[in-house]
């Protein structure tokens, strides 16, 4: 099985995930719009598609999309 390129981890206790590509840490993101960001600036430019993209985007703990506090 692949890994997808880019995870999403489990919101952290003060809010936000942390994104990472490939073990590379993106940044924290509170919103879609920040991880859209992210994986636009790491040459994705269809960053809105690829949210839900298992192949591309793997959303660890919690719900996809949540980025409130733990």
């Amino acid at each position: 099985m692949t890994m997808a390129p880019i995870v999403v981890h489990p919101p952290l206790g003060t809010g936000g995930r942390r994104v990472t590509a490939r073990g590379q840490i993106l940044g924290l993101a509170y919103s879609d719009g920040d991880v859209i960001e992210f994986l636009r600036r790491a040459g994705l430019p269809d960053g809105e598609v690829l949210l839900d993209e298992p192949s591309f985007v793997r959303w660890r703990g919690g719900r996809a999309h949540h980025y409130e506090a733990a």
